[in-house]
């Protein structure tokens, strides 16, 4: 006997319907159909084969390693699996990220600069205009008063270059000043998600504003299959993630990117450094969700 009969003759034997048993595993029907008819190329991927006949055995009161082991040249093995498609790296279609907008007290500081050397000209103009107007205006003095005290030209020119040296050192200060606050801007910026493909198949986002440390944290409020793993084809995580076994939290600071490989999207929730991952196609229409993370981006 076939391992999906032996499935399918233990569920009648308890009076289970595919109805109730989709409602116990959350295995849609069309995939405990097909486990029962052996057509193990419909279920998404080996992975899920192997996952979704545990399920159903432990269901119907089977034990499912012994029976995967009894059947195991029945079930396609996943170093074998042909059937899912192979990761494939996506284009990033990066997004223009829009710049900050500046703040008004930064975009007056360059007006106010203007002001202030229009200022300063005026009033070295006005000053040589006086001076000369009273020169001009001033007699021979024939007595010389002890207590009278001269200024040559080059005494005024002097006092001219040492007035303008003062404001280019002001004006210095405050470009540093300005460049300082931009700085700690762009540092306190938070970590955001950006949606950079939402092809049908697999999604892609961008992390932006990442902290030094990057973890990433599951939860499942019920249960739900789910493999993870880097640009390189490691596994960081391969199990059926349930409430009881829930949160998992892995660090992915060293990674440039991370997969997810989701069973059953309405149960899990994906959080990275606190920002959740938000499905790009909505769980409850298509369960099966694939998407990858690219860690570090620079906005």
């Amino acid at each position: 006997m076939g391992l999906g009969e032996k499935l399918k003759e233990a569920r009648e034997a308890k009076g289970i319907s595919l109805e109730q048993l989709q409602e116990t595993t959350k295995i849609q029907k069309r995939y405990l159909q097909a486990i029962e008819q052996g057509n193990f190329q419909t279920l998404p991927g080996t992975f899920y084969a192997r996952a979704f006949i545990k399920e159903y055995a432990n269901a119907v009161g089977l034990d499912a390693d012994l029976l995967l082991e009894e059947h195991k040249g029945e079930i396609p093995v996943p170093e074998e699996d042909t059937t899912t498609p192979q990761y494939r790296r996506i284009q990033r279609s990066r997004k223009d990220a829009s710049p900050a907008k500046t703040s008004p007290i930064f975009s007056a500081i360059p007006t106010v600069i203007v002001i202030v050397l229009i200022i300063g000209i005026l009033f070295v103009a006005w000053y040589l205009v006086k001076q000369t107007i009273a020169d001009e205006a001033s007699e021979p003095v024939e007595q010389t008063n002890d207590n009278e005290i001269y200024r040559s030209d080059e005494d005024e020119n002097i006092a001219g270059e040492d007035a303008t040296d003062e404001e280019e050192a002001d004006n210095s200060h405050r470009d540093d000043a300005s460049d300082e606050e931009d700085e700690e801007a762009e540092t306190d910026a938070e970590p955001e998600l950006i949606l950079v493909d939402d092809d049908a198949e697999t999604s892609t986002f961008d992390l932006v504003h990442a902290d030094d440390e990057v973890k990433v944290t599951l939860e499942s409020s019920g249960q739900t299959w789910l493999e993870v793993e880097d640009d390189n084809g490691e596994s960081i995580y391969y199990d059926t993630l349930t409430a009881e076994k829930s949160p998992v939290e892995f660090d992915v600071t060293d990674k440039e990117r991370i997969y997810f490989n989701i069973g059953h999207a309405p149960d899990l929730t994906i959080m990275i450094n606190g920002v959740e991952v938000e499905y790009p196609v909505d769980p409850n229409e298509n369960v099966v969700q694939k998407i990858w993370i690219n860690i570090n981006e620079d906005s």
